[in-house]
């Protein structure tokens, strides 16, 4: 597809207090993009605003929780007034949860659909008239939904989480399709494990440790890395990225190899309890 230039773009960022978010916010503007940030820790949402501002950016903070409506009101109708359209919407807030399915509860389940699905679809839906607003302009606007590696490759103790990234993947797949005609696009990022706070705020079952990231053989990438990749396929206008060796291993590996790959996570140890 076509390639897009980053300056001027007028941008929307969600969880953009720590790791991917900000690296994507920072790195976009230094690029000449125009943001609305957002995130739940205003202290850390102002700095990131005080910095690009003082680097001669433009950008504007938005305190809020992703998954409560008002929340995603606001970050729609800051957009649309601010600007009357939106070029790109970045849809990063997540979190994860680790242990056995049998042992963890449905409240843990829904809250993180709400997080990891909901959020960035319902997000999505209010920012859909000034999207639209941006296709009248002939602007090509672009939906980013950051998944994960895991919403190709389900792997075990990680059950809910996988469940909410192949959902994300799935409607992220058919929205395309069905706004291709309007001039809206989408990209699908599945970063792998990433060096970043994640794991910090992982939910656990009941006496797991906390699950470290990355292995020997495939360390965790920094989250300027898998920015840079995302802002890369940005303006390459790709539909899909995976932003380190390791995860397109494991990504070509289920696709061409699903029995090896299912006999493999068949036999991994369950996590002491």
């Amino acid at each position: 597809m076509a390639g897009r230039s980053i300056q001027g773009l007028r941008c929307l960022i969600t969880g953009a207090s720590s790791g991917i978010g900000l690296a994507i916010a920072r790195q976009l503007a230094a690029q000449g993009a125009r943001l609305i940030v957002s995130a739940r820790r205003e202290e850390r949402l102002r700095a990131l605003v005080a910095n690009i501002v003082a680097a001669g950016g433009e950008a504007f903070a938005v305190v809020g929780d992703i998954t409560d409506e008002q929340t995603r009101r606001r970050l729609a109708a800051e957009s649309a007034t601010r600007w009357s359209a939106l070029d790109l919407l970045v849809n990063n807030a997540g979190s994860g949860a680790f242990g056995p399915f049998a042992e963890s509860s449905p409240d843990r389940l829904r809250r993180l659909f709400e997080l990891d699905f909901f959020a960035p679809v319902e997000l999505t839906r209010a920012c859909l008239p000034a999207l639209r607003a941006a296709a009248t302009e002939h602007r090509r606007p672009l939906v980013v939904n950051v998944g994960s590696v895991l919403g190709h490759c389900a792997v075990p103790w990680k059950s809910e989480y996988c469940a909410a990234k192949f959902a994300l993947r799935g409607w992220n797949d058919a929205v395309r399709a069905e706004w291709a005609r309007e001039g809206i696009e989408l990209l699908l990022a599945s970063p792998s494990t990433t060096a970043s706070e994640f794991f910090e705020r992982v939910e656990l079952g009941e006496g797991l440790a906390r699950p470290a990231g990355g292995s020997r053989w495939f360390p965790p990438s920094s989250p300027d890395r898998v920015a840079r990749d995302i802002v890369r396929a940005i303006r390459r206008g790709r539909r899909e990225v995976v932003p380190s060796w390791g995860g397109r291993c494991l990504v070509w590996a289920s696709r061409f190899f699903p029995a090896v790959i299912r006999w493999t996570l068949a036999r991994q140890s369950p996590p002491a309890s």
